[in-house]
């Protein structure tokens, strides 16, 4: 027989956070709740590289396409700061993470830089050539390579 869980989430949620409000923590589901838990710090790890990776593909588009910048890339690049810096406000345990979550960004990002360019992958750097500091800086605009 399908449980709660299965059928009707939002349901148990309400129906497991009246249980422990209530102090009634036998009956409550704790193997499901613990696995949702896990699930909610994963999804806010994804979240950092999505914003990551977006904000990484229009910086490296602004630097190898510098006769294309314009302004939908000049405010998505903003924007993605801003989304950015509030992710990392709300969830600050995140910034220990945030080397390994560039790295994966990045490679992410040079994927969507190719597609979105038709420039050759040998064209972006095989790392990340900005620092989390030129990232998050309002006055940092890659300039094209030397």
């Amino acid at each position: 027989m399908p449980s709660l869980f299965d059928n009707d989430f939002h349901a148990w949620a309400s129906q497991q956070a009246g249980l422990l409000r209530g102090g009634r923590l036998a009956d409550a589901d704790i193997p499901h709740i613990i696995e949702e838990i896990e699930s909610m710090g994963r999804s806010e790890q994804r979240e950092l590289v999505n914003r990551l990776v977006v904000l990484l593909l229009h910086l490296l588009k602004w630097r190898f396409q510098p006769g294309l910048r314009g302004n939908s890339w000049r405010l998505s690049i903003k924007e993605q700061r801003i989304r950015l810096e509030a992710h990392l406000e709300d969830n600050p345990s995140l910034t220990a993470k945030l080397d390994q979550a560039i790295a994966r960004a990045y490679r992410l990002a040079m994927i969507d830089a190719e597609r979105e360019t038709g420039l050759a992958e040998s064209t972006f750097p095989t790392s990340c050539p900005f620092t989390f500091t030129q990232i998050m800086d309002d006055a940092f605009w890659p300039e094209e390579p030397a």
